[in-house]
């Protein structure tokens, strides 16, 4: 399982972000892009006030899919045309007739979404469930994260154990993951840990999951900043403490090994057809790309263990060397996507 950074340090930014975070709701036609392509603003016309922000490429993509600009062309117009696409954009923006919501930190407009979102922030989500694991010896956090695009914190239940086969230890967990900028809901789910690789699997199967949509927001007219109402402040509390109970049911000892006995089941499932071409066929299913599939047969040819449970524990081990944390999880949640295919799809990758 890739570590991360020290839980200490991953609060420590949650912390930062916090204070420099700003939220914005306002009418489509007070939005627009500079001629360069690159820097939004956001005009507020009764204090006669233009606000610029740097972009990040999920800013431009939430855009482009907010005003039917495919995304090809958005890009195109981007590397070649900026004053074009900032032409687009903001004659766009300006035949509108909705609102909608910009988060920004540090300078930058980080994403574009409905006046609907429902902020549940990283360092709300961190407050509340850490709580729940925090002196108690049988919780481990074993890895943290905070990513442009997400918050992960991943346990295990020391106590809960189960064996695959002679030796092969699996330990209960779970991870809670969240999305400030519309890349997902809050979601915890379950998550199987194997001990003789440190590999980690990630359960989609049982997940507990929460979107950010709610009411509209509301704006000060005034500054186009959103401010928490207390009718909003109490859903949010209500939520939080569903979370805490959906941390106590990841690692449920009833259902870590119903997801044990999937694991067996793979385990006893052989590779029979060549090795090269299930893995091939596996990374067309499950979305894999050349060099993941390349280091994925390579561990398990390593590994030895040519059945689908091994090529499950190929794929969550060369997890460990992908270098963004989001596609690491990502492949987790894959390892464990493969042990628990259907054997009627398994049966066409094996040839």
């Amino acid at each position: 399982m890739k570590a991360g950074r020290p839980l200490a340090q991953v609060l420590q930014e949650l912390q930062r972000q916090s204070s420099v975070k700003r939220d914005y709701i306002a009418p489509s036609p007070a939005f627009g892009m500079e001629e360069d392509g690159r820097t939004f603003f956001i005009e507020n016309q009764v204090r006669n006030e233009k606000n610029l922000f740097g972009t990040t490429p999920l800013f431009h993509r939430q855009v482009a899919s907010a005003l039917n600009i495919p995304a090809k062309y958005y890009d195109l117009m981007q590397e070649k045309k900026p004053d074009l696409l900032a032409l687009n954009i903001n004659e766009w923006f300006r035949d509108r007739d909705q609102a909608y919501m910009v988060r920004t930190m540090d300078g930058d407009a980080r994403a574009f979404l409905s006046d609907r979102y429902r902020r549940i922030d990283n360092l709300e989500i961190a407050q509340a469930v850490l709580p729940c694991l925090a002196g108690r010896e049988e919780i481990e956090i074993i890895s943290s994260e905070v990513t442009d695009s997400r918050l992960y914190i991943k346990f295990l239940n020391k106590r809960i154990e189960g064996e695959i086969r002679p030796g092969d230890l699996v330990q209960a967990g779970g991870i809670i993951s969240n999305s400030e900028v519309g890349l997902g809901a809050v979601s915890v789910k379950p998550l199987l840990y194997r001990l003789v690789c440190s590999n980690g699997a990630v359960v989609d199967d049982f997940a507990t999951r929460k979107t950010h949509v709610g009411r509209t927001a509301k704006s000060l007219e005034d500054s186009f900043v959103i401010f928490s109402e207390e009718a909003q402040q109490a859903e949010d509390k209500a939520f939080l403490l569903k979370i805490r109970d959906a941390v106590s049911a990841a690692y449920d000892e009833a259902r870590f090994h119903q997801m044990i006995g999937k694991y067996k089941e793979a385990a006893s499932v052989r590779i029979t057809g060549r090795v090269q071409d299930v893995v091939e066929l596996t990374g067309k299913e499950f979305g894999l790309n050349q060099p993941e599939k390349d280091g994925i047969l390579k561990y398990l040819i390593e590994g030895g263990d040519l059945s689908l449970y091994g090529l499950s524990n190929a794929v969550t081990r060369f997890s460990q060397d992908v270098e963004s944390y989001d596609r690491a999880t990502q492949m987790e949640a894959i390892g464990w996507n493969v042990a628990a295919m259907p054997p009627a799809l398994w049966k066409e990758m094996n040839g």
